[in-house]
Parts: structure tokens; C-alpha cells; sequence
């Protein structure tokens, strides 16, 4: 570790920057149209219990990872597994990151030209007309020029936090834009509580149904749970690298995992609460936040204030989590490469909009499309979110049970919780389980999208469920 590396500047710092990175889009937008979806409640127990058993394991791995080596991804596996092909594992981490945010910027950049809209009153010709909705927005995303320039000053402010550095950028910003997004989604759910019929949302939200929980649901909740904590593109390990021994990662990493998922159930309700009390379809899939939301808000007292206060959330939610993707990339080069912050912020981040660029194209006429014949916003979706992200989190679940070991694993643990009295050989015993499990889990995930890729049917459907 360099003497002047940076650390952050308190533990809530940390907590907050690390669960603003867990805490992005898939929380309030996909979260809200998977459960609508799925079967709602059913849906989110499972999701909820998938997040203990699959996330709460990798997610202290990569932390513990990340404060013992105090290196990002590339160099934290080179130290702990010297002469090993396991420095593979970090490169696949700062690669993955590099995809995620060519397209996130773009979709960060909706959320921008959103909260703008709804301000100036875009909405409300838009009020009870999904179809006039939805031609806005397609006209928008397949625009040529447009949308490009929305995501260009959301990458500009994405790196302009990141150049300012871990103290002064990232946790001063985490500071200000996670409790906004708390705060203002709680106004939300109040109001969308007060709403006539909003009380359904609840019912759709929290009471299980069970027979409307599929196979098909399950792998899905056992996929976000994985994704919504930014695991397996070595965010958490970068971010773990800035903390000081004094941390205690476990009651750091559950506080992680709570705020993530307190914010994601406060996006459902406020979400729920608004779309039932109107009479929207629950289950619209994707075009609920895009298509749905904009018609509804302008039917509600003083809408032009709520789909404002909802929009912006998005952007922030999307913005705290970019930043961290950006942090990964950045801490590479200057940990391995001995760059300047402002030099590796401002190339790659020149790079990722450039890339992004024809993420943003390929939505409308000029179709860059695969061999797999989807649009190249969606090639690099599939390729992160099926692929790289889970053989990612799986390899460094394998790594810390075979390579690292549980043993010094939990030595790292240990170091700032010394007052606390804890049977270490039963913590030992079911470290191991959740790791065991954790890492079949998700290359149970990778193996159905292979299968589904290859013989064009997922394992479930194999099976005749």
C-alpha cells in the first residue's frame, strides 16, 4: 500500500458511497417491473433470501479482498495468488466495468433528459395516453443527436465527481445524493399512500402469492439479488481498498445490503401505490418507468412536482452507481499504470462515452447489430449482466475457498472486531456452506443462460416447469 493512497473519510462515508454503488437503476427501474412481473410479494421473498445466501457471502469476499491487498482488482489477485493466472479474475472486473457503464451512460442520460422534461411540463400532453408515451420515448432513444447529448453531460458529471477524488468526490457525493434519494422516495410513498386504490400496491407488493411464482422467477430472483450489489466487476473490491483496518466489514456489508434493499422497497411501493391507485397495468414490464409513469403522474395533484422528484432520483441512483463503475477503471490505472487520477478518469471516461455513443445509435437507424442480431445496447446488457458479472462473482467465490482460503479470509474479517466474542470455527463452518453455495448458485445462473443461448431453452424449461 502507498503511504498517500486515499482512504475514505469516515464509515458512513464508506457505507454510503459503497450502497449508492449497490443502490443504481436495477433498484428503482427493473426491480419494480420484475416484481410486477413475477408475482409481486412471491417474488420478493425469494429475491430478499437470495440476497443473504448469494450476496452477503461475495460481497465481505470482495471487501476482504480489496482492504487486505488495498489494490484494485488486477493487482489485489496478483498479490494474494503471485505466479497464478488468477490476476485474470481482476482483469475481468475492470473489462466488465468498461462494458456496463458504455451502455449505463446512455440510460443515465434518459434519466437526465427525464427529470428536465417532467420540470418544464413535458408530461402533461402525455396524461392517460400510453401510446403517445411510448412514441416520445421511442422518438427519443432512436434519435441520432439527442440522446447522445444527454449522455454526454452525464458522463461529464460522472467524471468530474471521480477526478475530485475518493473523500472529496465520491463520499462527499454519496453524502448528498443518498439520503435525497431515501428522502424523496418516502415522500413519494406517503403520497402514493394517500392516493385512492394505492393501498393495492401494497397488497401487490408485500402479500405472497406463491402460485404465481414460477422456475422462471426464481432464476430471475436469484440473478438480481447477484446483480443489484455491484458484485463481480470489482467495485467492492476498488471500494474496499480505500478502508482503513478499523472497519468492521461485517456490519459494513449489512448495512450495504440493508439500505440497498430498503431502497429498492421503497421504489416498489412508491411505484405500486401510484400505479394501481391509476389503474396501470403492474406487469408493463420495462416502459412502466419510461412509458407508464409519465402518463400517470400528471393525473395526480401537483404531478409535475412527483414525476420531477422521480425522475431525479433516478438520475441520482444512476449516477452513484456509475461513479463507482468509473472508480474501478480508474483505480486500475493509476494502482498499475502509476497515472494521474484527472489522466485515467478523463481517457477512459473519453473512451467509455465513445463506446457508448454507438450503444446510443444503435437504438435507432443506425442499427449496429451483432451476430446475434440484437442492437449493440443490447449485445453489451446480455454480455455483462448473463456473463461476465456472474463467471466474475463465481470465480471469486471459487478463489476465496481454494486459492485465498476461508481460513485467511476470516483473519481478514476478524481485524476490527476484536471486542466482539464470536465462536470463529462455527463463523469458519458456515463461511465455507455459504461460499459452497453461493458459487454453485450462481454457476447455476451462468449455466441456464448457456443453455438457453446455445439450444435456445433455459434448464427450467428442459425439465418441463
Amino acid at each position: 500500500m502507498s503511504d498517500n493512497r486515499e482512504q475514505w473519510g469516515s464509515k458512513l462515508g464508506f457505507i454510503l458511497a459503497a450502497s449508492g454503488s449497490a443502490v443504481g437503476l436495477g433498484n428503482i427501474w427493473k426491480y419494480p417491473h420484475m416484481a410486477g412481473q413475477n408475482g409481486g410479494a412471491a417474488f420478493t421473498i425469494v429475491y430478499l433470501v437470495c440476497i443473504l445466501i448469494v450476496g452477503l457471502p461475495i460481497l465481505l469476499g470482495e471487501l476482504a479482498v480489496g482492504r487486505n491487498t488495498q489494490l484494485s482488482p488486477v493487482g489485489a489477485f496478483t498479490r494474494l495468488a503471485k505466479g497464478s493466472n488468477w490476476k485474470w479474475v481482476g482483469f475481468l472486473g475492470v473489462a466488465s466495468a468498461f462494458v456496463i457503464l458504455s451502455f449505463y451512460g446512455v440510460v443515465g442520460g434518459w434519466t437526465l433528459r427525464y427529470t428536465i422534461y417532467s420540470l418544464f411540463g413535458g408530461f402533461e400532453s402525455l396524461s392517460g395516453n400510453p401510446d403517445a408515451s411510448g412514441e416520445v420515448f421511442n422518438n427519443f432513444i432512436s434519435s441520432a443527436i439527442n440522446p447522445i447529448i444527454w449522455q454526454l453531460v452525464f458522463m461529464a458529471v460522472c467524471m468530474g465527481i471521480i477526478i475530485k477524488g475518493v473523500k472529496l468526490g465520491i463520499e462527499e457525493g454519496a453524502k448528498i445524493m443518498m439520503p435525497l434519494i431515501i428522502i424523496i422516495l418516502g415522500v413519494l410513498v406517503v403520497r402514493g399512500l394517500t392516493l385512492e386504490g394505492g393501498s393495492e400496491g401494497l397488497n401487490f407488493l408485500f402479500k405472497p402469492k406463491f402460485s404465481d411464482l414460477t422456475p422462471s422467477s426464481i432464476v430471475l430472483a436469484l440473478g438480481h439479488a447477484f446483480f443489484t450489489l455491484s458484485l463481480g466487476m470489482g467495485t467492492m473490491i476498488t471500494y474496499g481498498s480505500y478502508l482503513d483496518k478499523k472497519q468492521n466489514l461485517i456490519n459494513s456489508a449489512i448495512w450495504v445490503i440493508l439500505l440497498d434493499t430498503a431502497i429498492a422497497m421503497l421504489a416498489g411501493t412508491a411505484i405500486f401505490t401510484i400505479v394501481f391507485a391509476m389503474g396501470a397495468d403492474p406487469s408493463a414490464g420495462a416502459g412502466l418507468i419510461f412509458v407508464v409513469l409519465p402518463t400517470i403522474f400528471p393525473q395526480i395533484g401537483g404531478g409535475l412536482v412527483w414525476g420531477t422528484l422521480f425522475f431525479f432520483i433516478l438520475f441520482m441512483a444512476a449516477l452513484t452507481s456509475a461513479i463507482s463503475i468509473l472508480e474501478v477503471i480508474t483505480a486500475y490505472f493509476i494502482d498499475e499504470k502509476g497515472w494521474s487520477r484527472q489522466k485515467a478518469t478523463l481517457l477512459f471516461g473519453g473512451v467509455i462515452t465513445f463506446v457508448g455513443v454507438f450503444c446510443s445509435l444503435s437504438m435507432g437507424s443506425f442499427n449496429i447489430t451483432t451476430a446475434l442480431d440484437i442492437s449493440f445496447f443490447d449485445f453489451l446488457d446480455e454480455l455483462s449482466s448473463k456473463y461476465m458479472l456472474p463467471i466474475g462473482g463465481a470465480l471469486t467465490g471459487i478463489f476465496i475457498l481454494n486459492k485465498w482460503g476461508i481460513g485467511l479470509f476470516l483473519d481478514e474479517i476478524k481485524i476490527g472486531m476484536e471486542h466482539i466474542n464470536l465462536d470463529w470455527n462455527f463463523v469458519k463452518n458456515i463461511s465455507n456452506i455459504l461460499f459452497i453455495v453461493s458459487a454453485l448458485i450462481v454457476c447455476l445462473i451462468i449455466f441456464n443462460e448457456l443453455t438457453a443461448l446455445v439450444l435456445g431453452i433455459s434448464l427450467q424449461e428442459m425439465a418441463g416447469l
